[in-house]
């Protein structure tokens, strides 16, 4: 039985090499077939968005936004049933909180998926309506809300945008993958009385909470898509009308640049405005010649 001992040791431990190997490959093969449906799922997205991003029938567009996500969605549903993966998308957190005690940052990085989080649940729950939409250049921006909020305990009014389109590029440095995305925003308010006068001019850069790449948050995010917002604050009593016009720049990675201009023109609500006597906070004065801030005085020199 001895003589026996040591080819039955090797024998079983062939066996468990055989096992192990076999295991390894098909838990590598399972994880390519996942990753090949997920890559699927964001191709097939992509030939659809196009329409979605260039619509310039605004009505049709809200009409279609409800099932175009629903399609999306459901395909990421029957995904996870597949491969058996977690419906919580929350697989960020769980990384986050792994790496809690070594990562300085971790409250900030938790606020970033929060907030993208909040617009990702808006789409896959059928709730995506923005206020305001317009297309070009290729890129759809749409204002998806203007709640007066309270920053450092001041009220402001917070303009949520989503862009749609804007060019990106996948890098590699060594063994890291990093999404590089090209949209910058150069944006101006001009507030103006019930009689065209101009009361005031405002200007921005990007947006606060800029997140160039929700995927890096939530991997089954809509792809290529840039959320931020703008804090503006309250304007004074006597403005009735608003023209906000956003200006985005996109580099490709060709070397071409598309610059799309979104022009918005709306009556101010009254939770926008001050009340009456409150000084308007950050106002700086410049001067301007009388007839471009008072329009009707051009048309009587004419």
């Amino acid at each position: 039985m001895k003589r026996y001992f040591g080819l039955i040791v090797l024998i079983v431990g062939i066996l468990i090499a055989v096992v192990t190997t076999y295991r390894g490959a098909s838990a590598r093969a399972l994880e390519a077939q996942r990753e090949a449906d997920f890559t699927r799922i964001q191709k097939e997205y992509l030939e659809r968005v196009g329409w979605m991003r260039t619509n310039p029938d605004e009505g049709s567009y809200r009409q279609e936004l409800a099932p175009f996500f629903k399609t999306y969605f459901e395909q990421v549903g029957s995904h996870q049933n597949r491969y058996k993966l977690s419906k919580e998308f929350d697989a960020y957190l769980v990384e986050l909180e792994k790496r809690a005690d070594k990562d300085e940052r971790a409250a900030d990085r938790k606020a970033f998926y929060d907030y993208t989080r909040k617009v990702f649940d808006q789409m896959r729950e059928g709730r995506y309506k923005p206020q305001w939409t317009a297309t070009d250049k290729g890129m759809r921006l749409d204002v998806v809300s203007s709640d007066v909020v309270k920053v450092l305990d001041k009220p402001q009014v917070r303009l949520q945008l989503v862009l749609w389109g804007a060019q990106r590029e996948e890098r590699t440095d060594g063994k890291v993958k990093k999404m590089v995305t090209s949209a910058s925003f150069k944006t101006q308010w001009k507030l103006t009385d019930e009689k065209g006068k101009l009361v005031g001019e405002m200007t921005g850069e990007d947006p606060s909470m800029k997140v160039d790449f929700p995927e890096r948050f939530i991997a089954e995010f809509p792809p290529q898509m840039v959320l931020g917002h703008y804090d503006m604050d309250q304007v004074p009593s006597e403005v009735k009308k608003m023209e906000i016009t956003f200006n985005v720049s996109s580099r490709a990675s060709s070397g071409g640049e598309a610059t799309a201009t979104y022009v918005w023109k709306l009556d101010v609500p009254s939770e926008w405005r001050l009340g009456a006597g409150q000084t308007w906070e950050g106002a700086e004065v410049s001067e301007r010649p009388e007839e471009e801030i008072d329009p009707s005085k051009a048309a009587r020199k004419k």
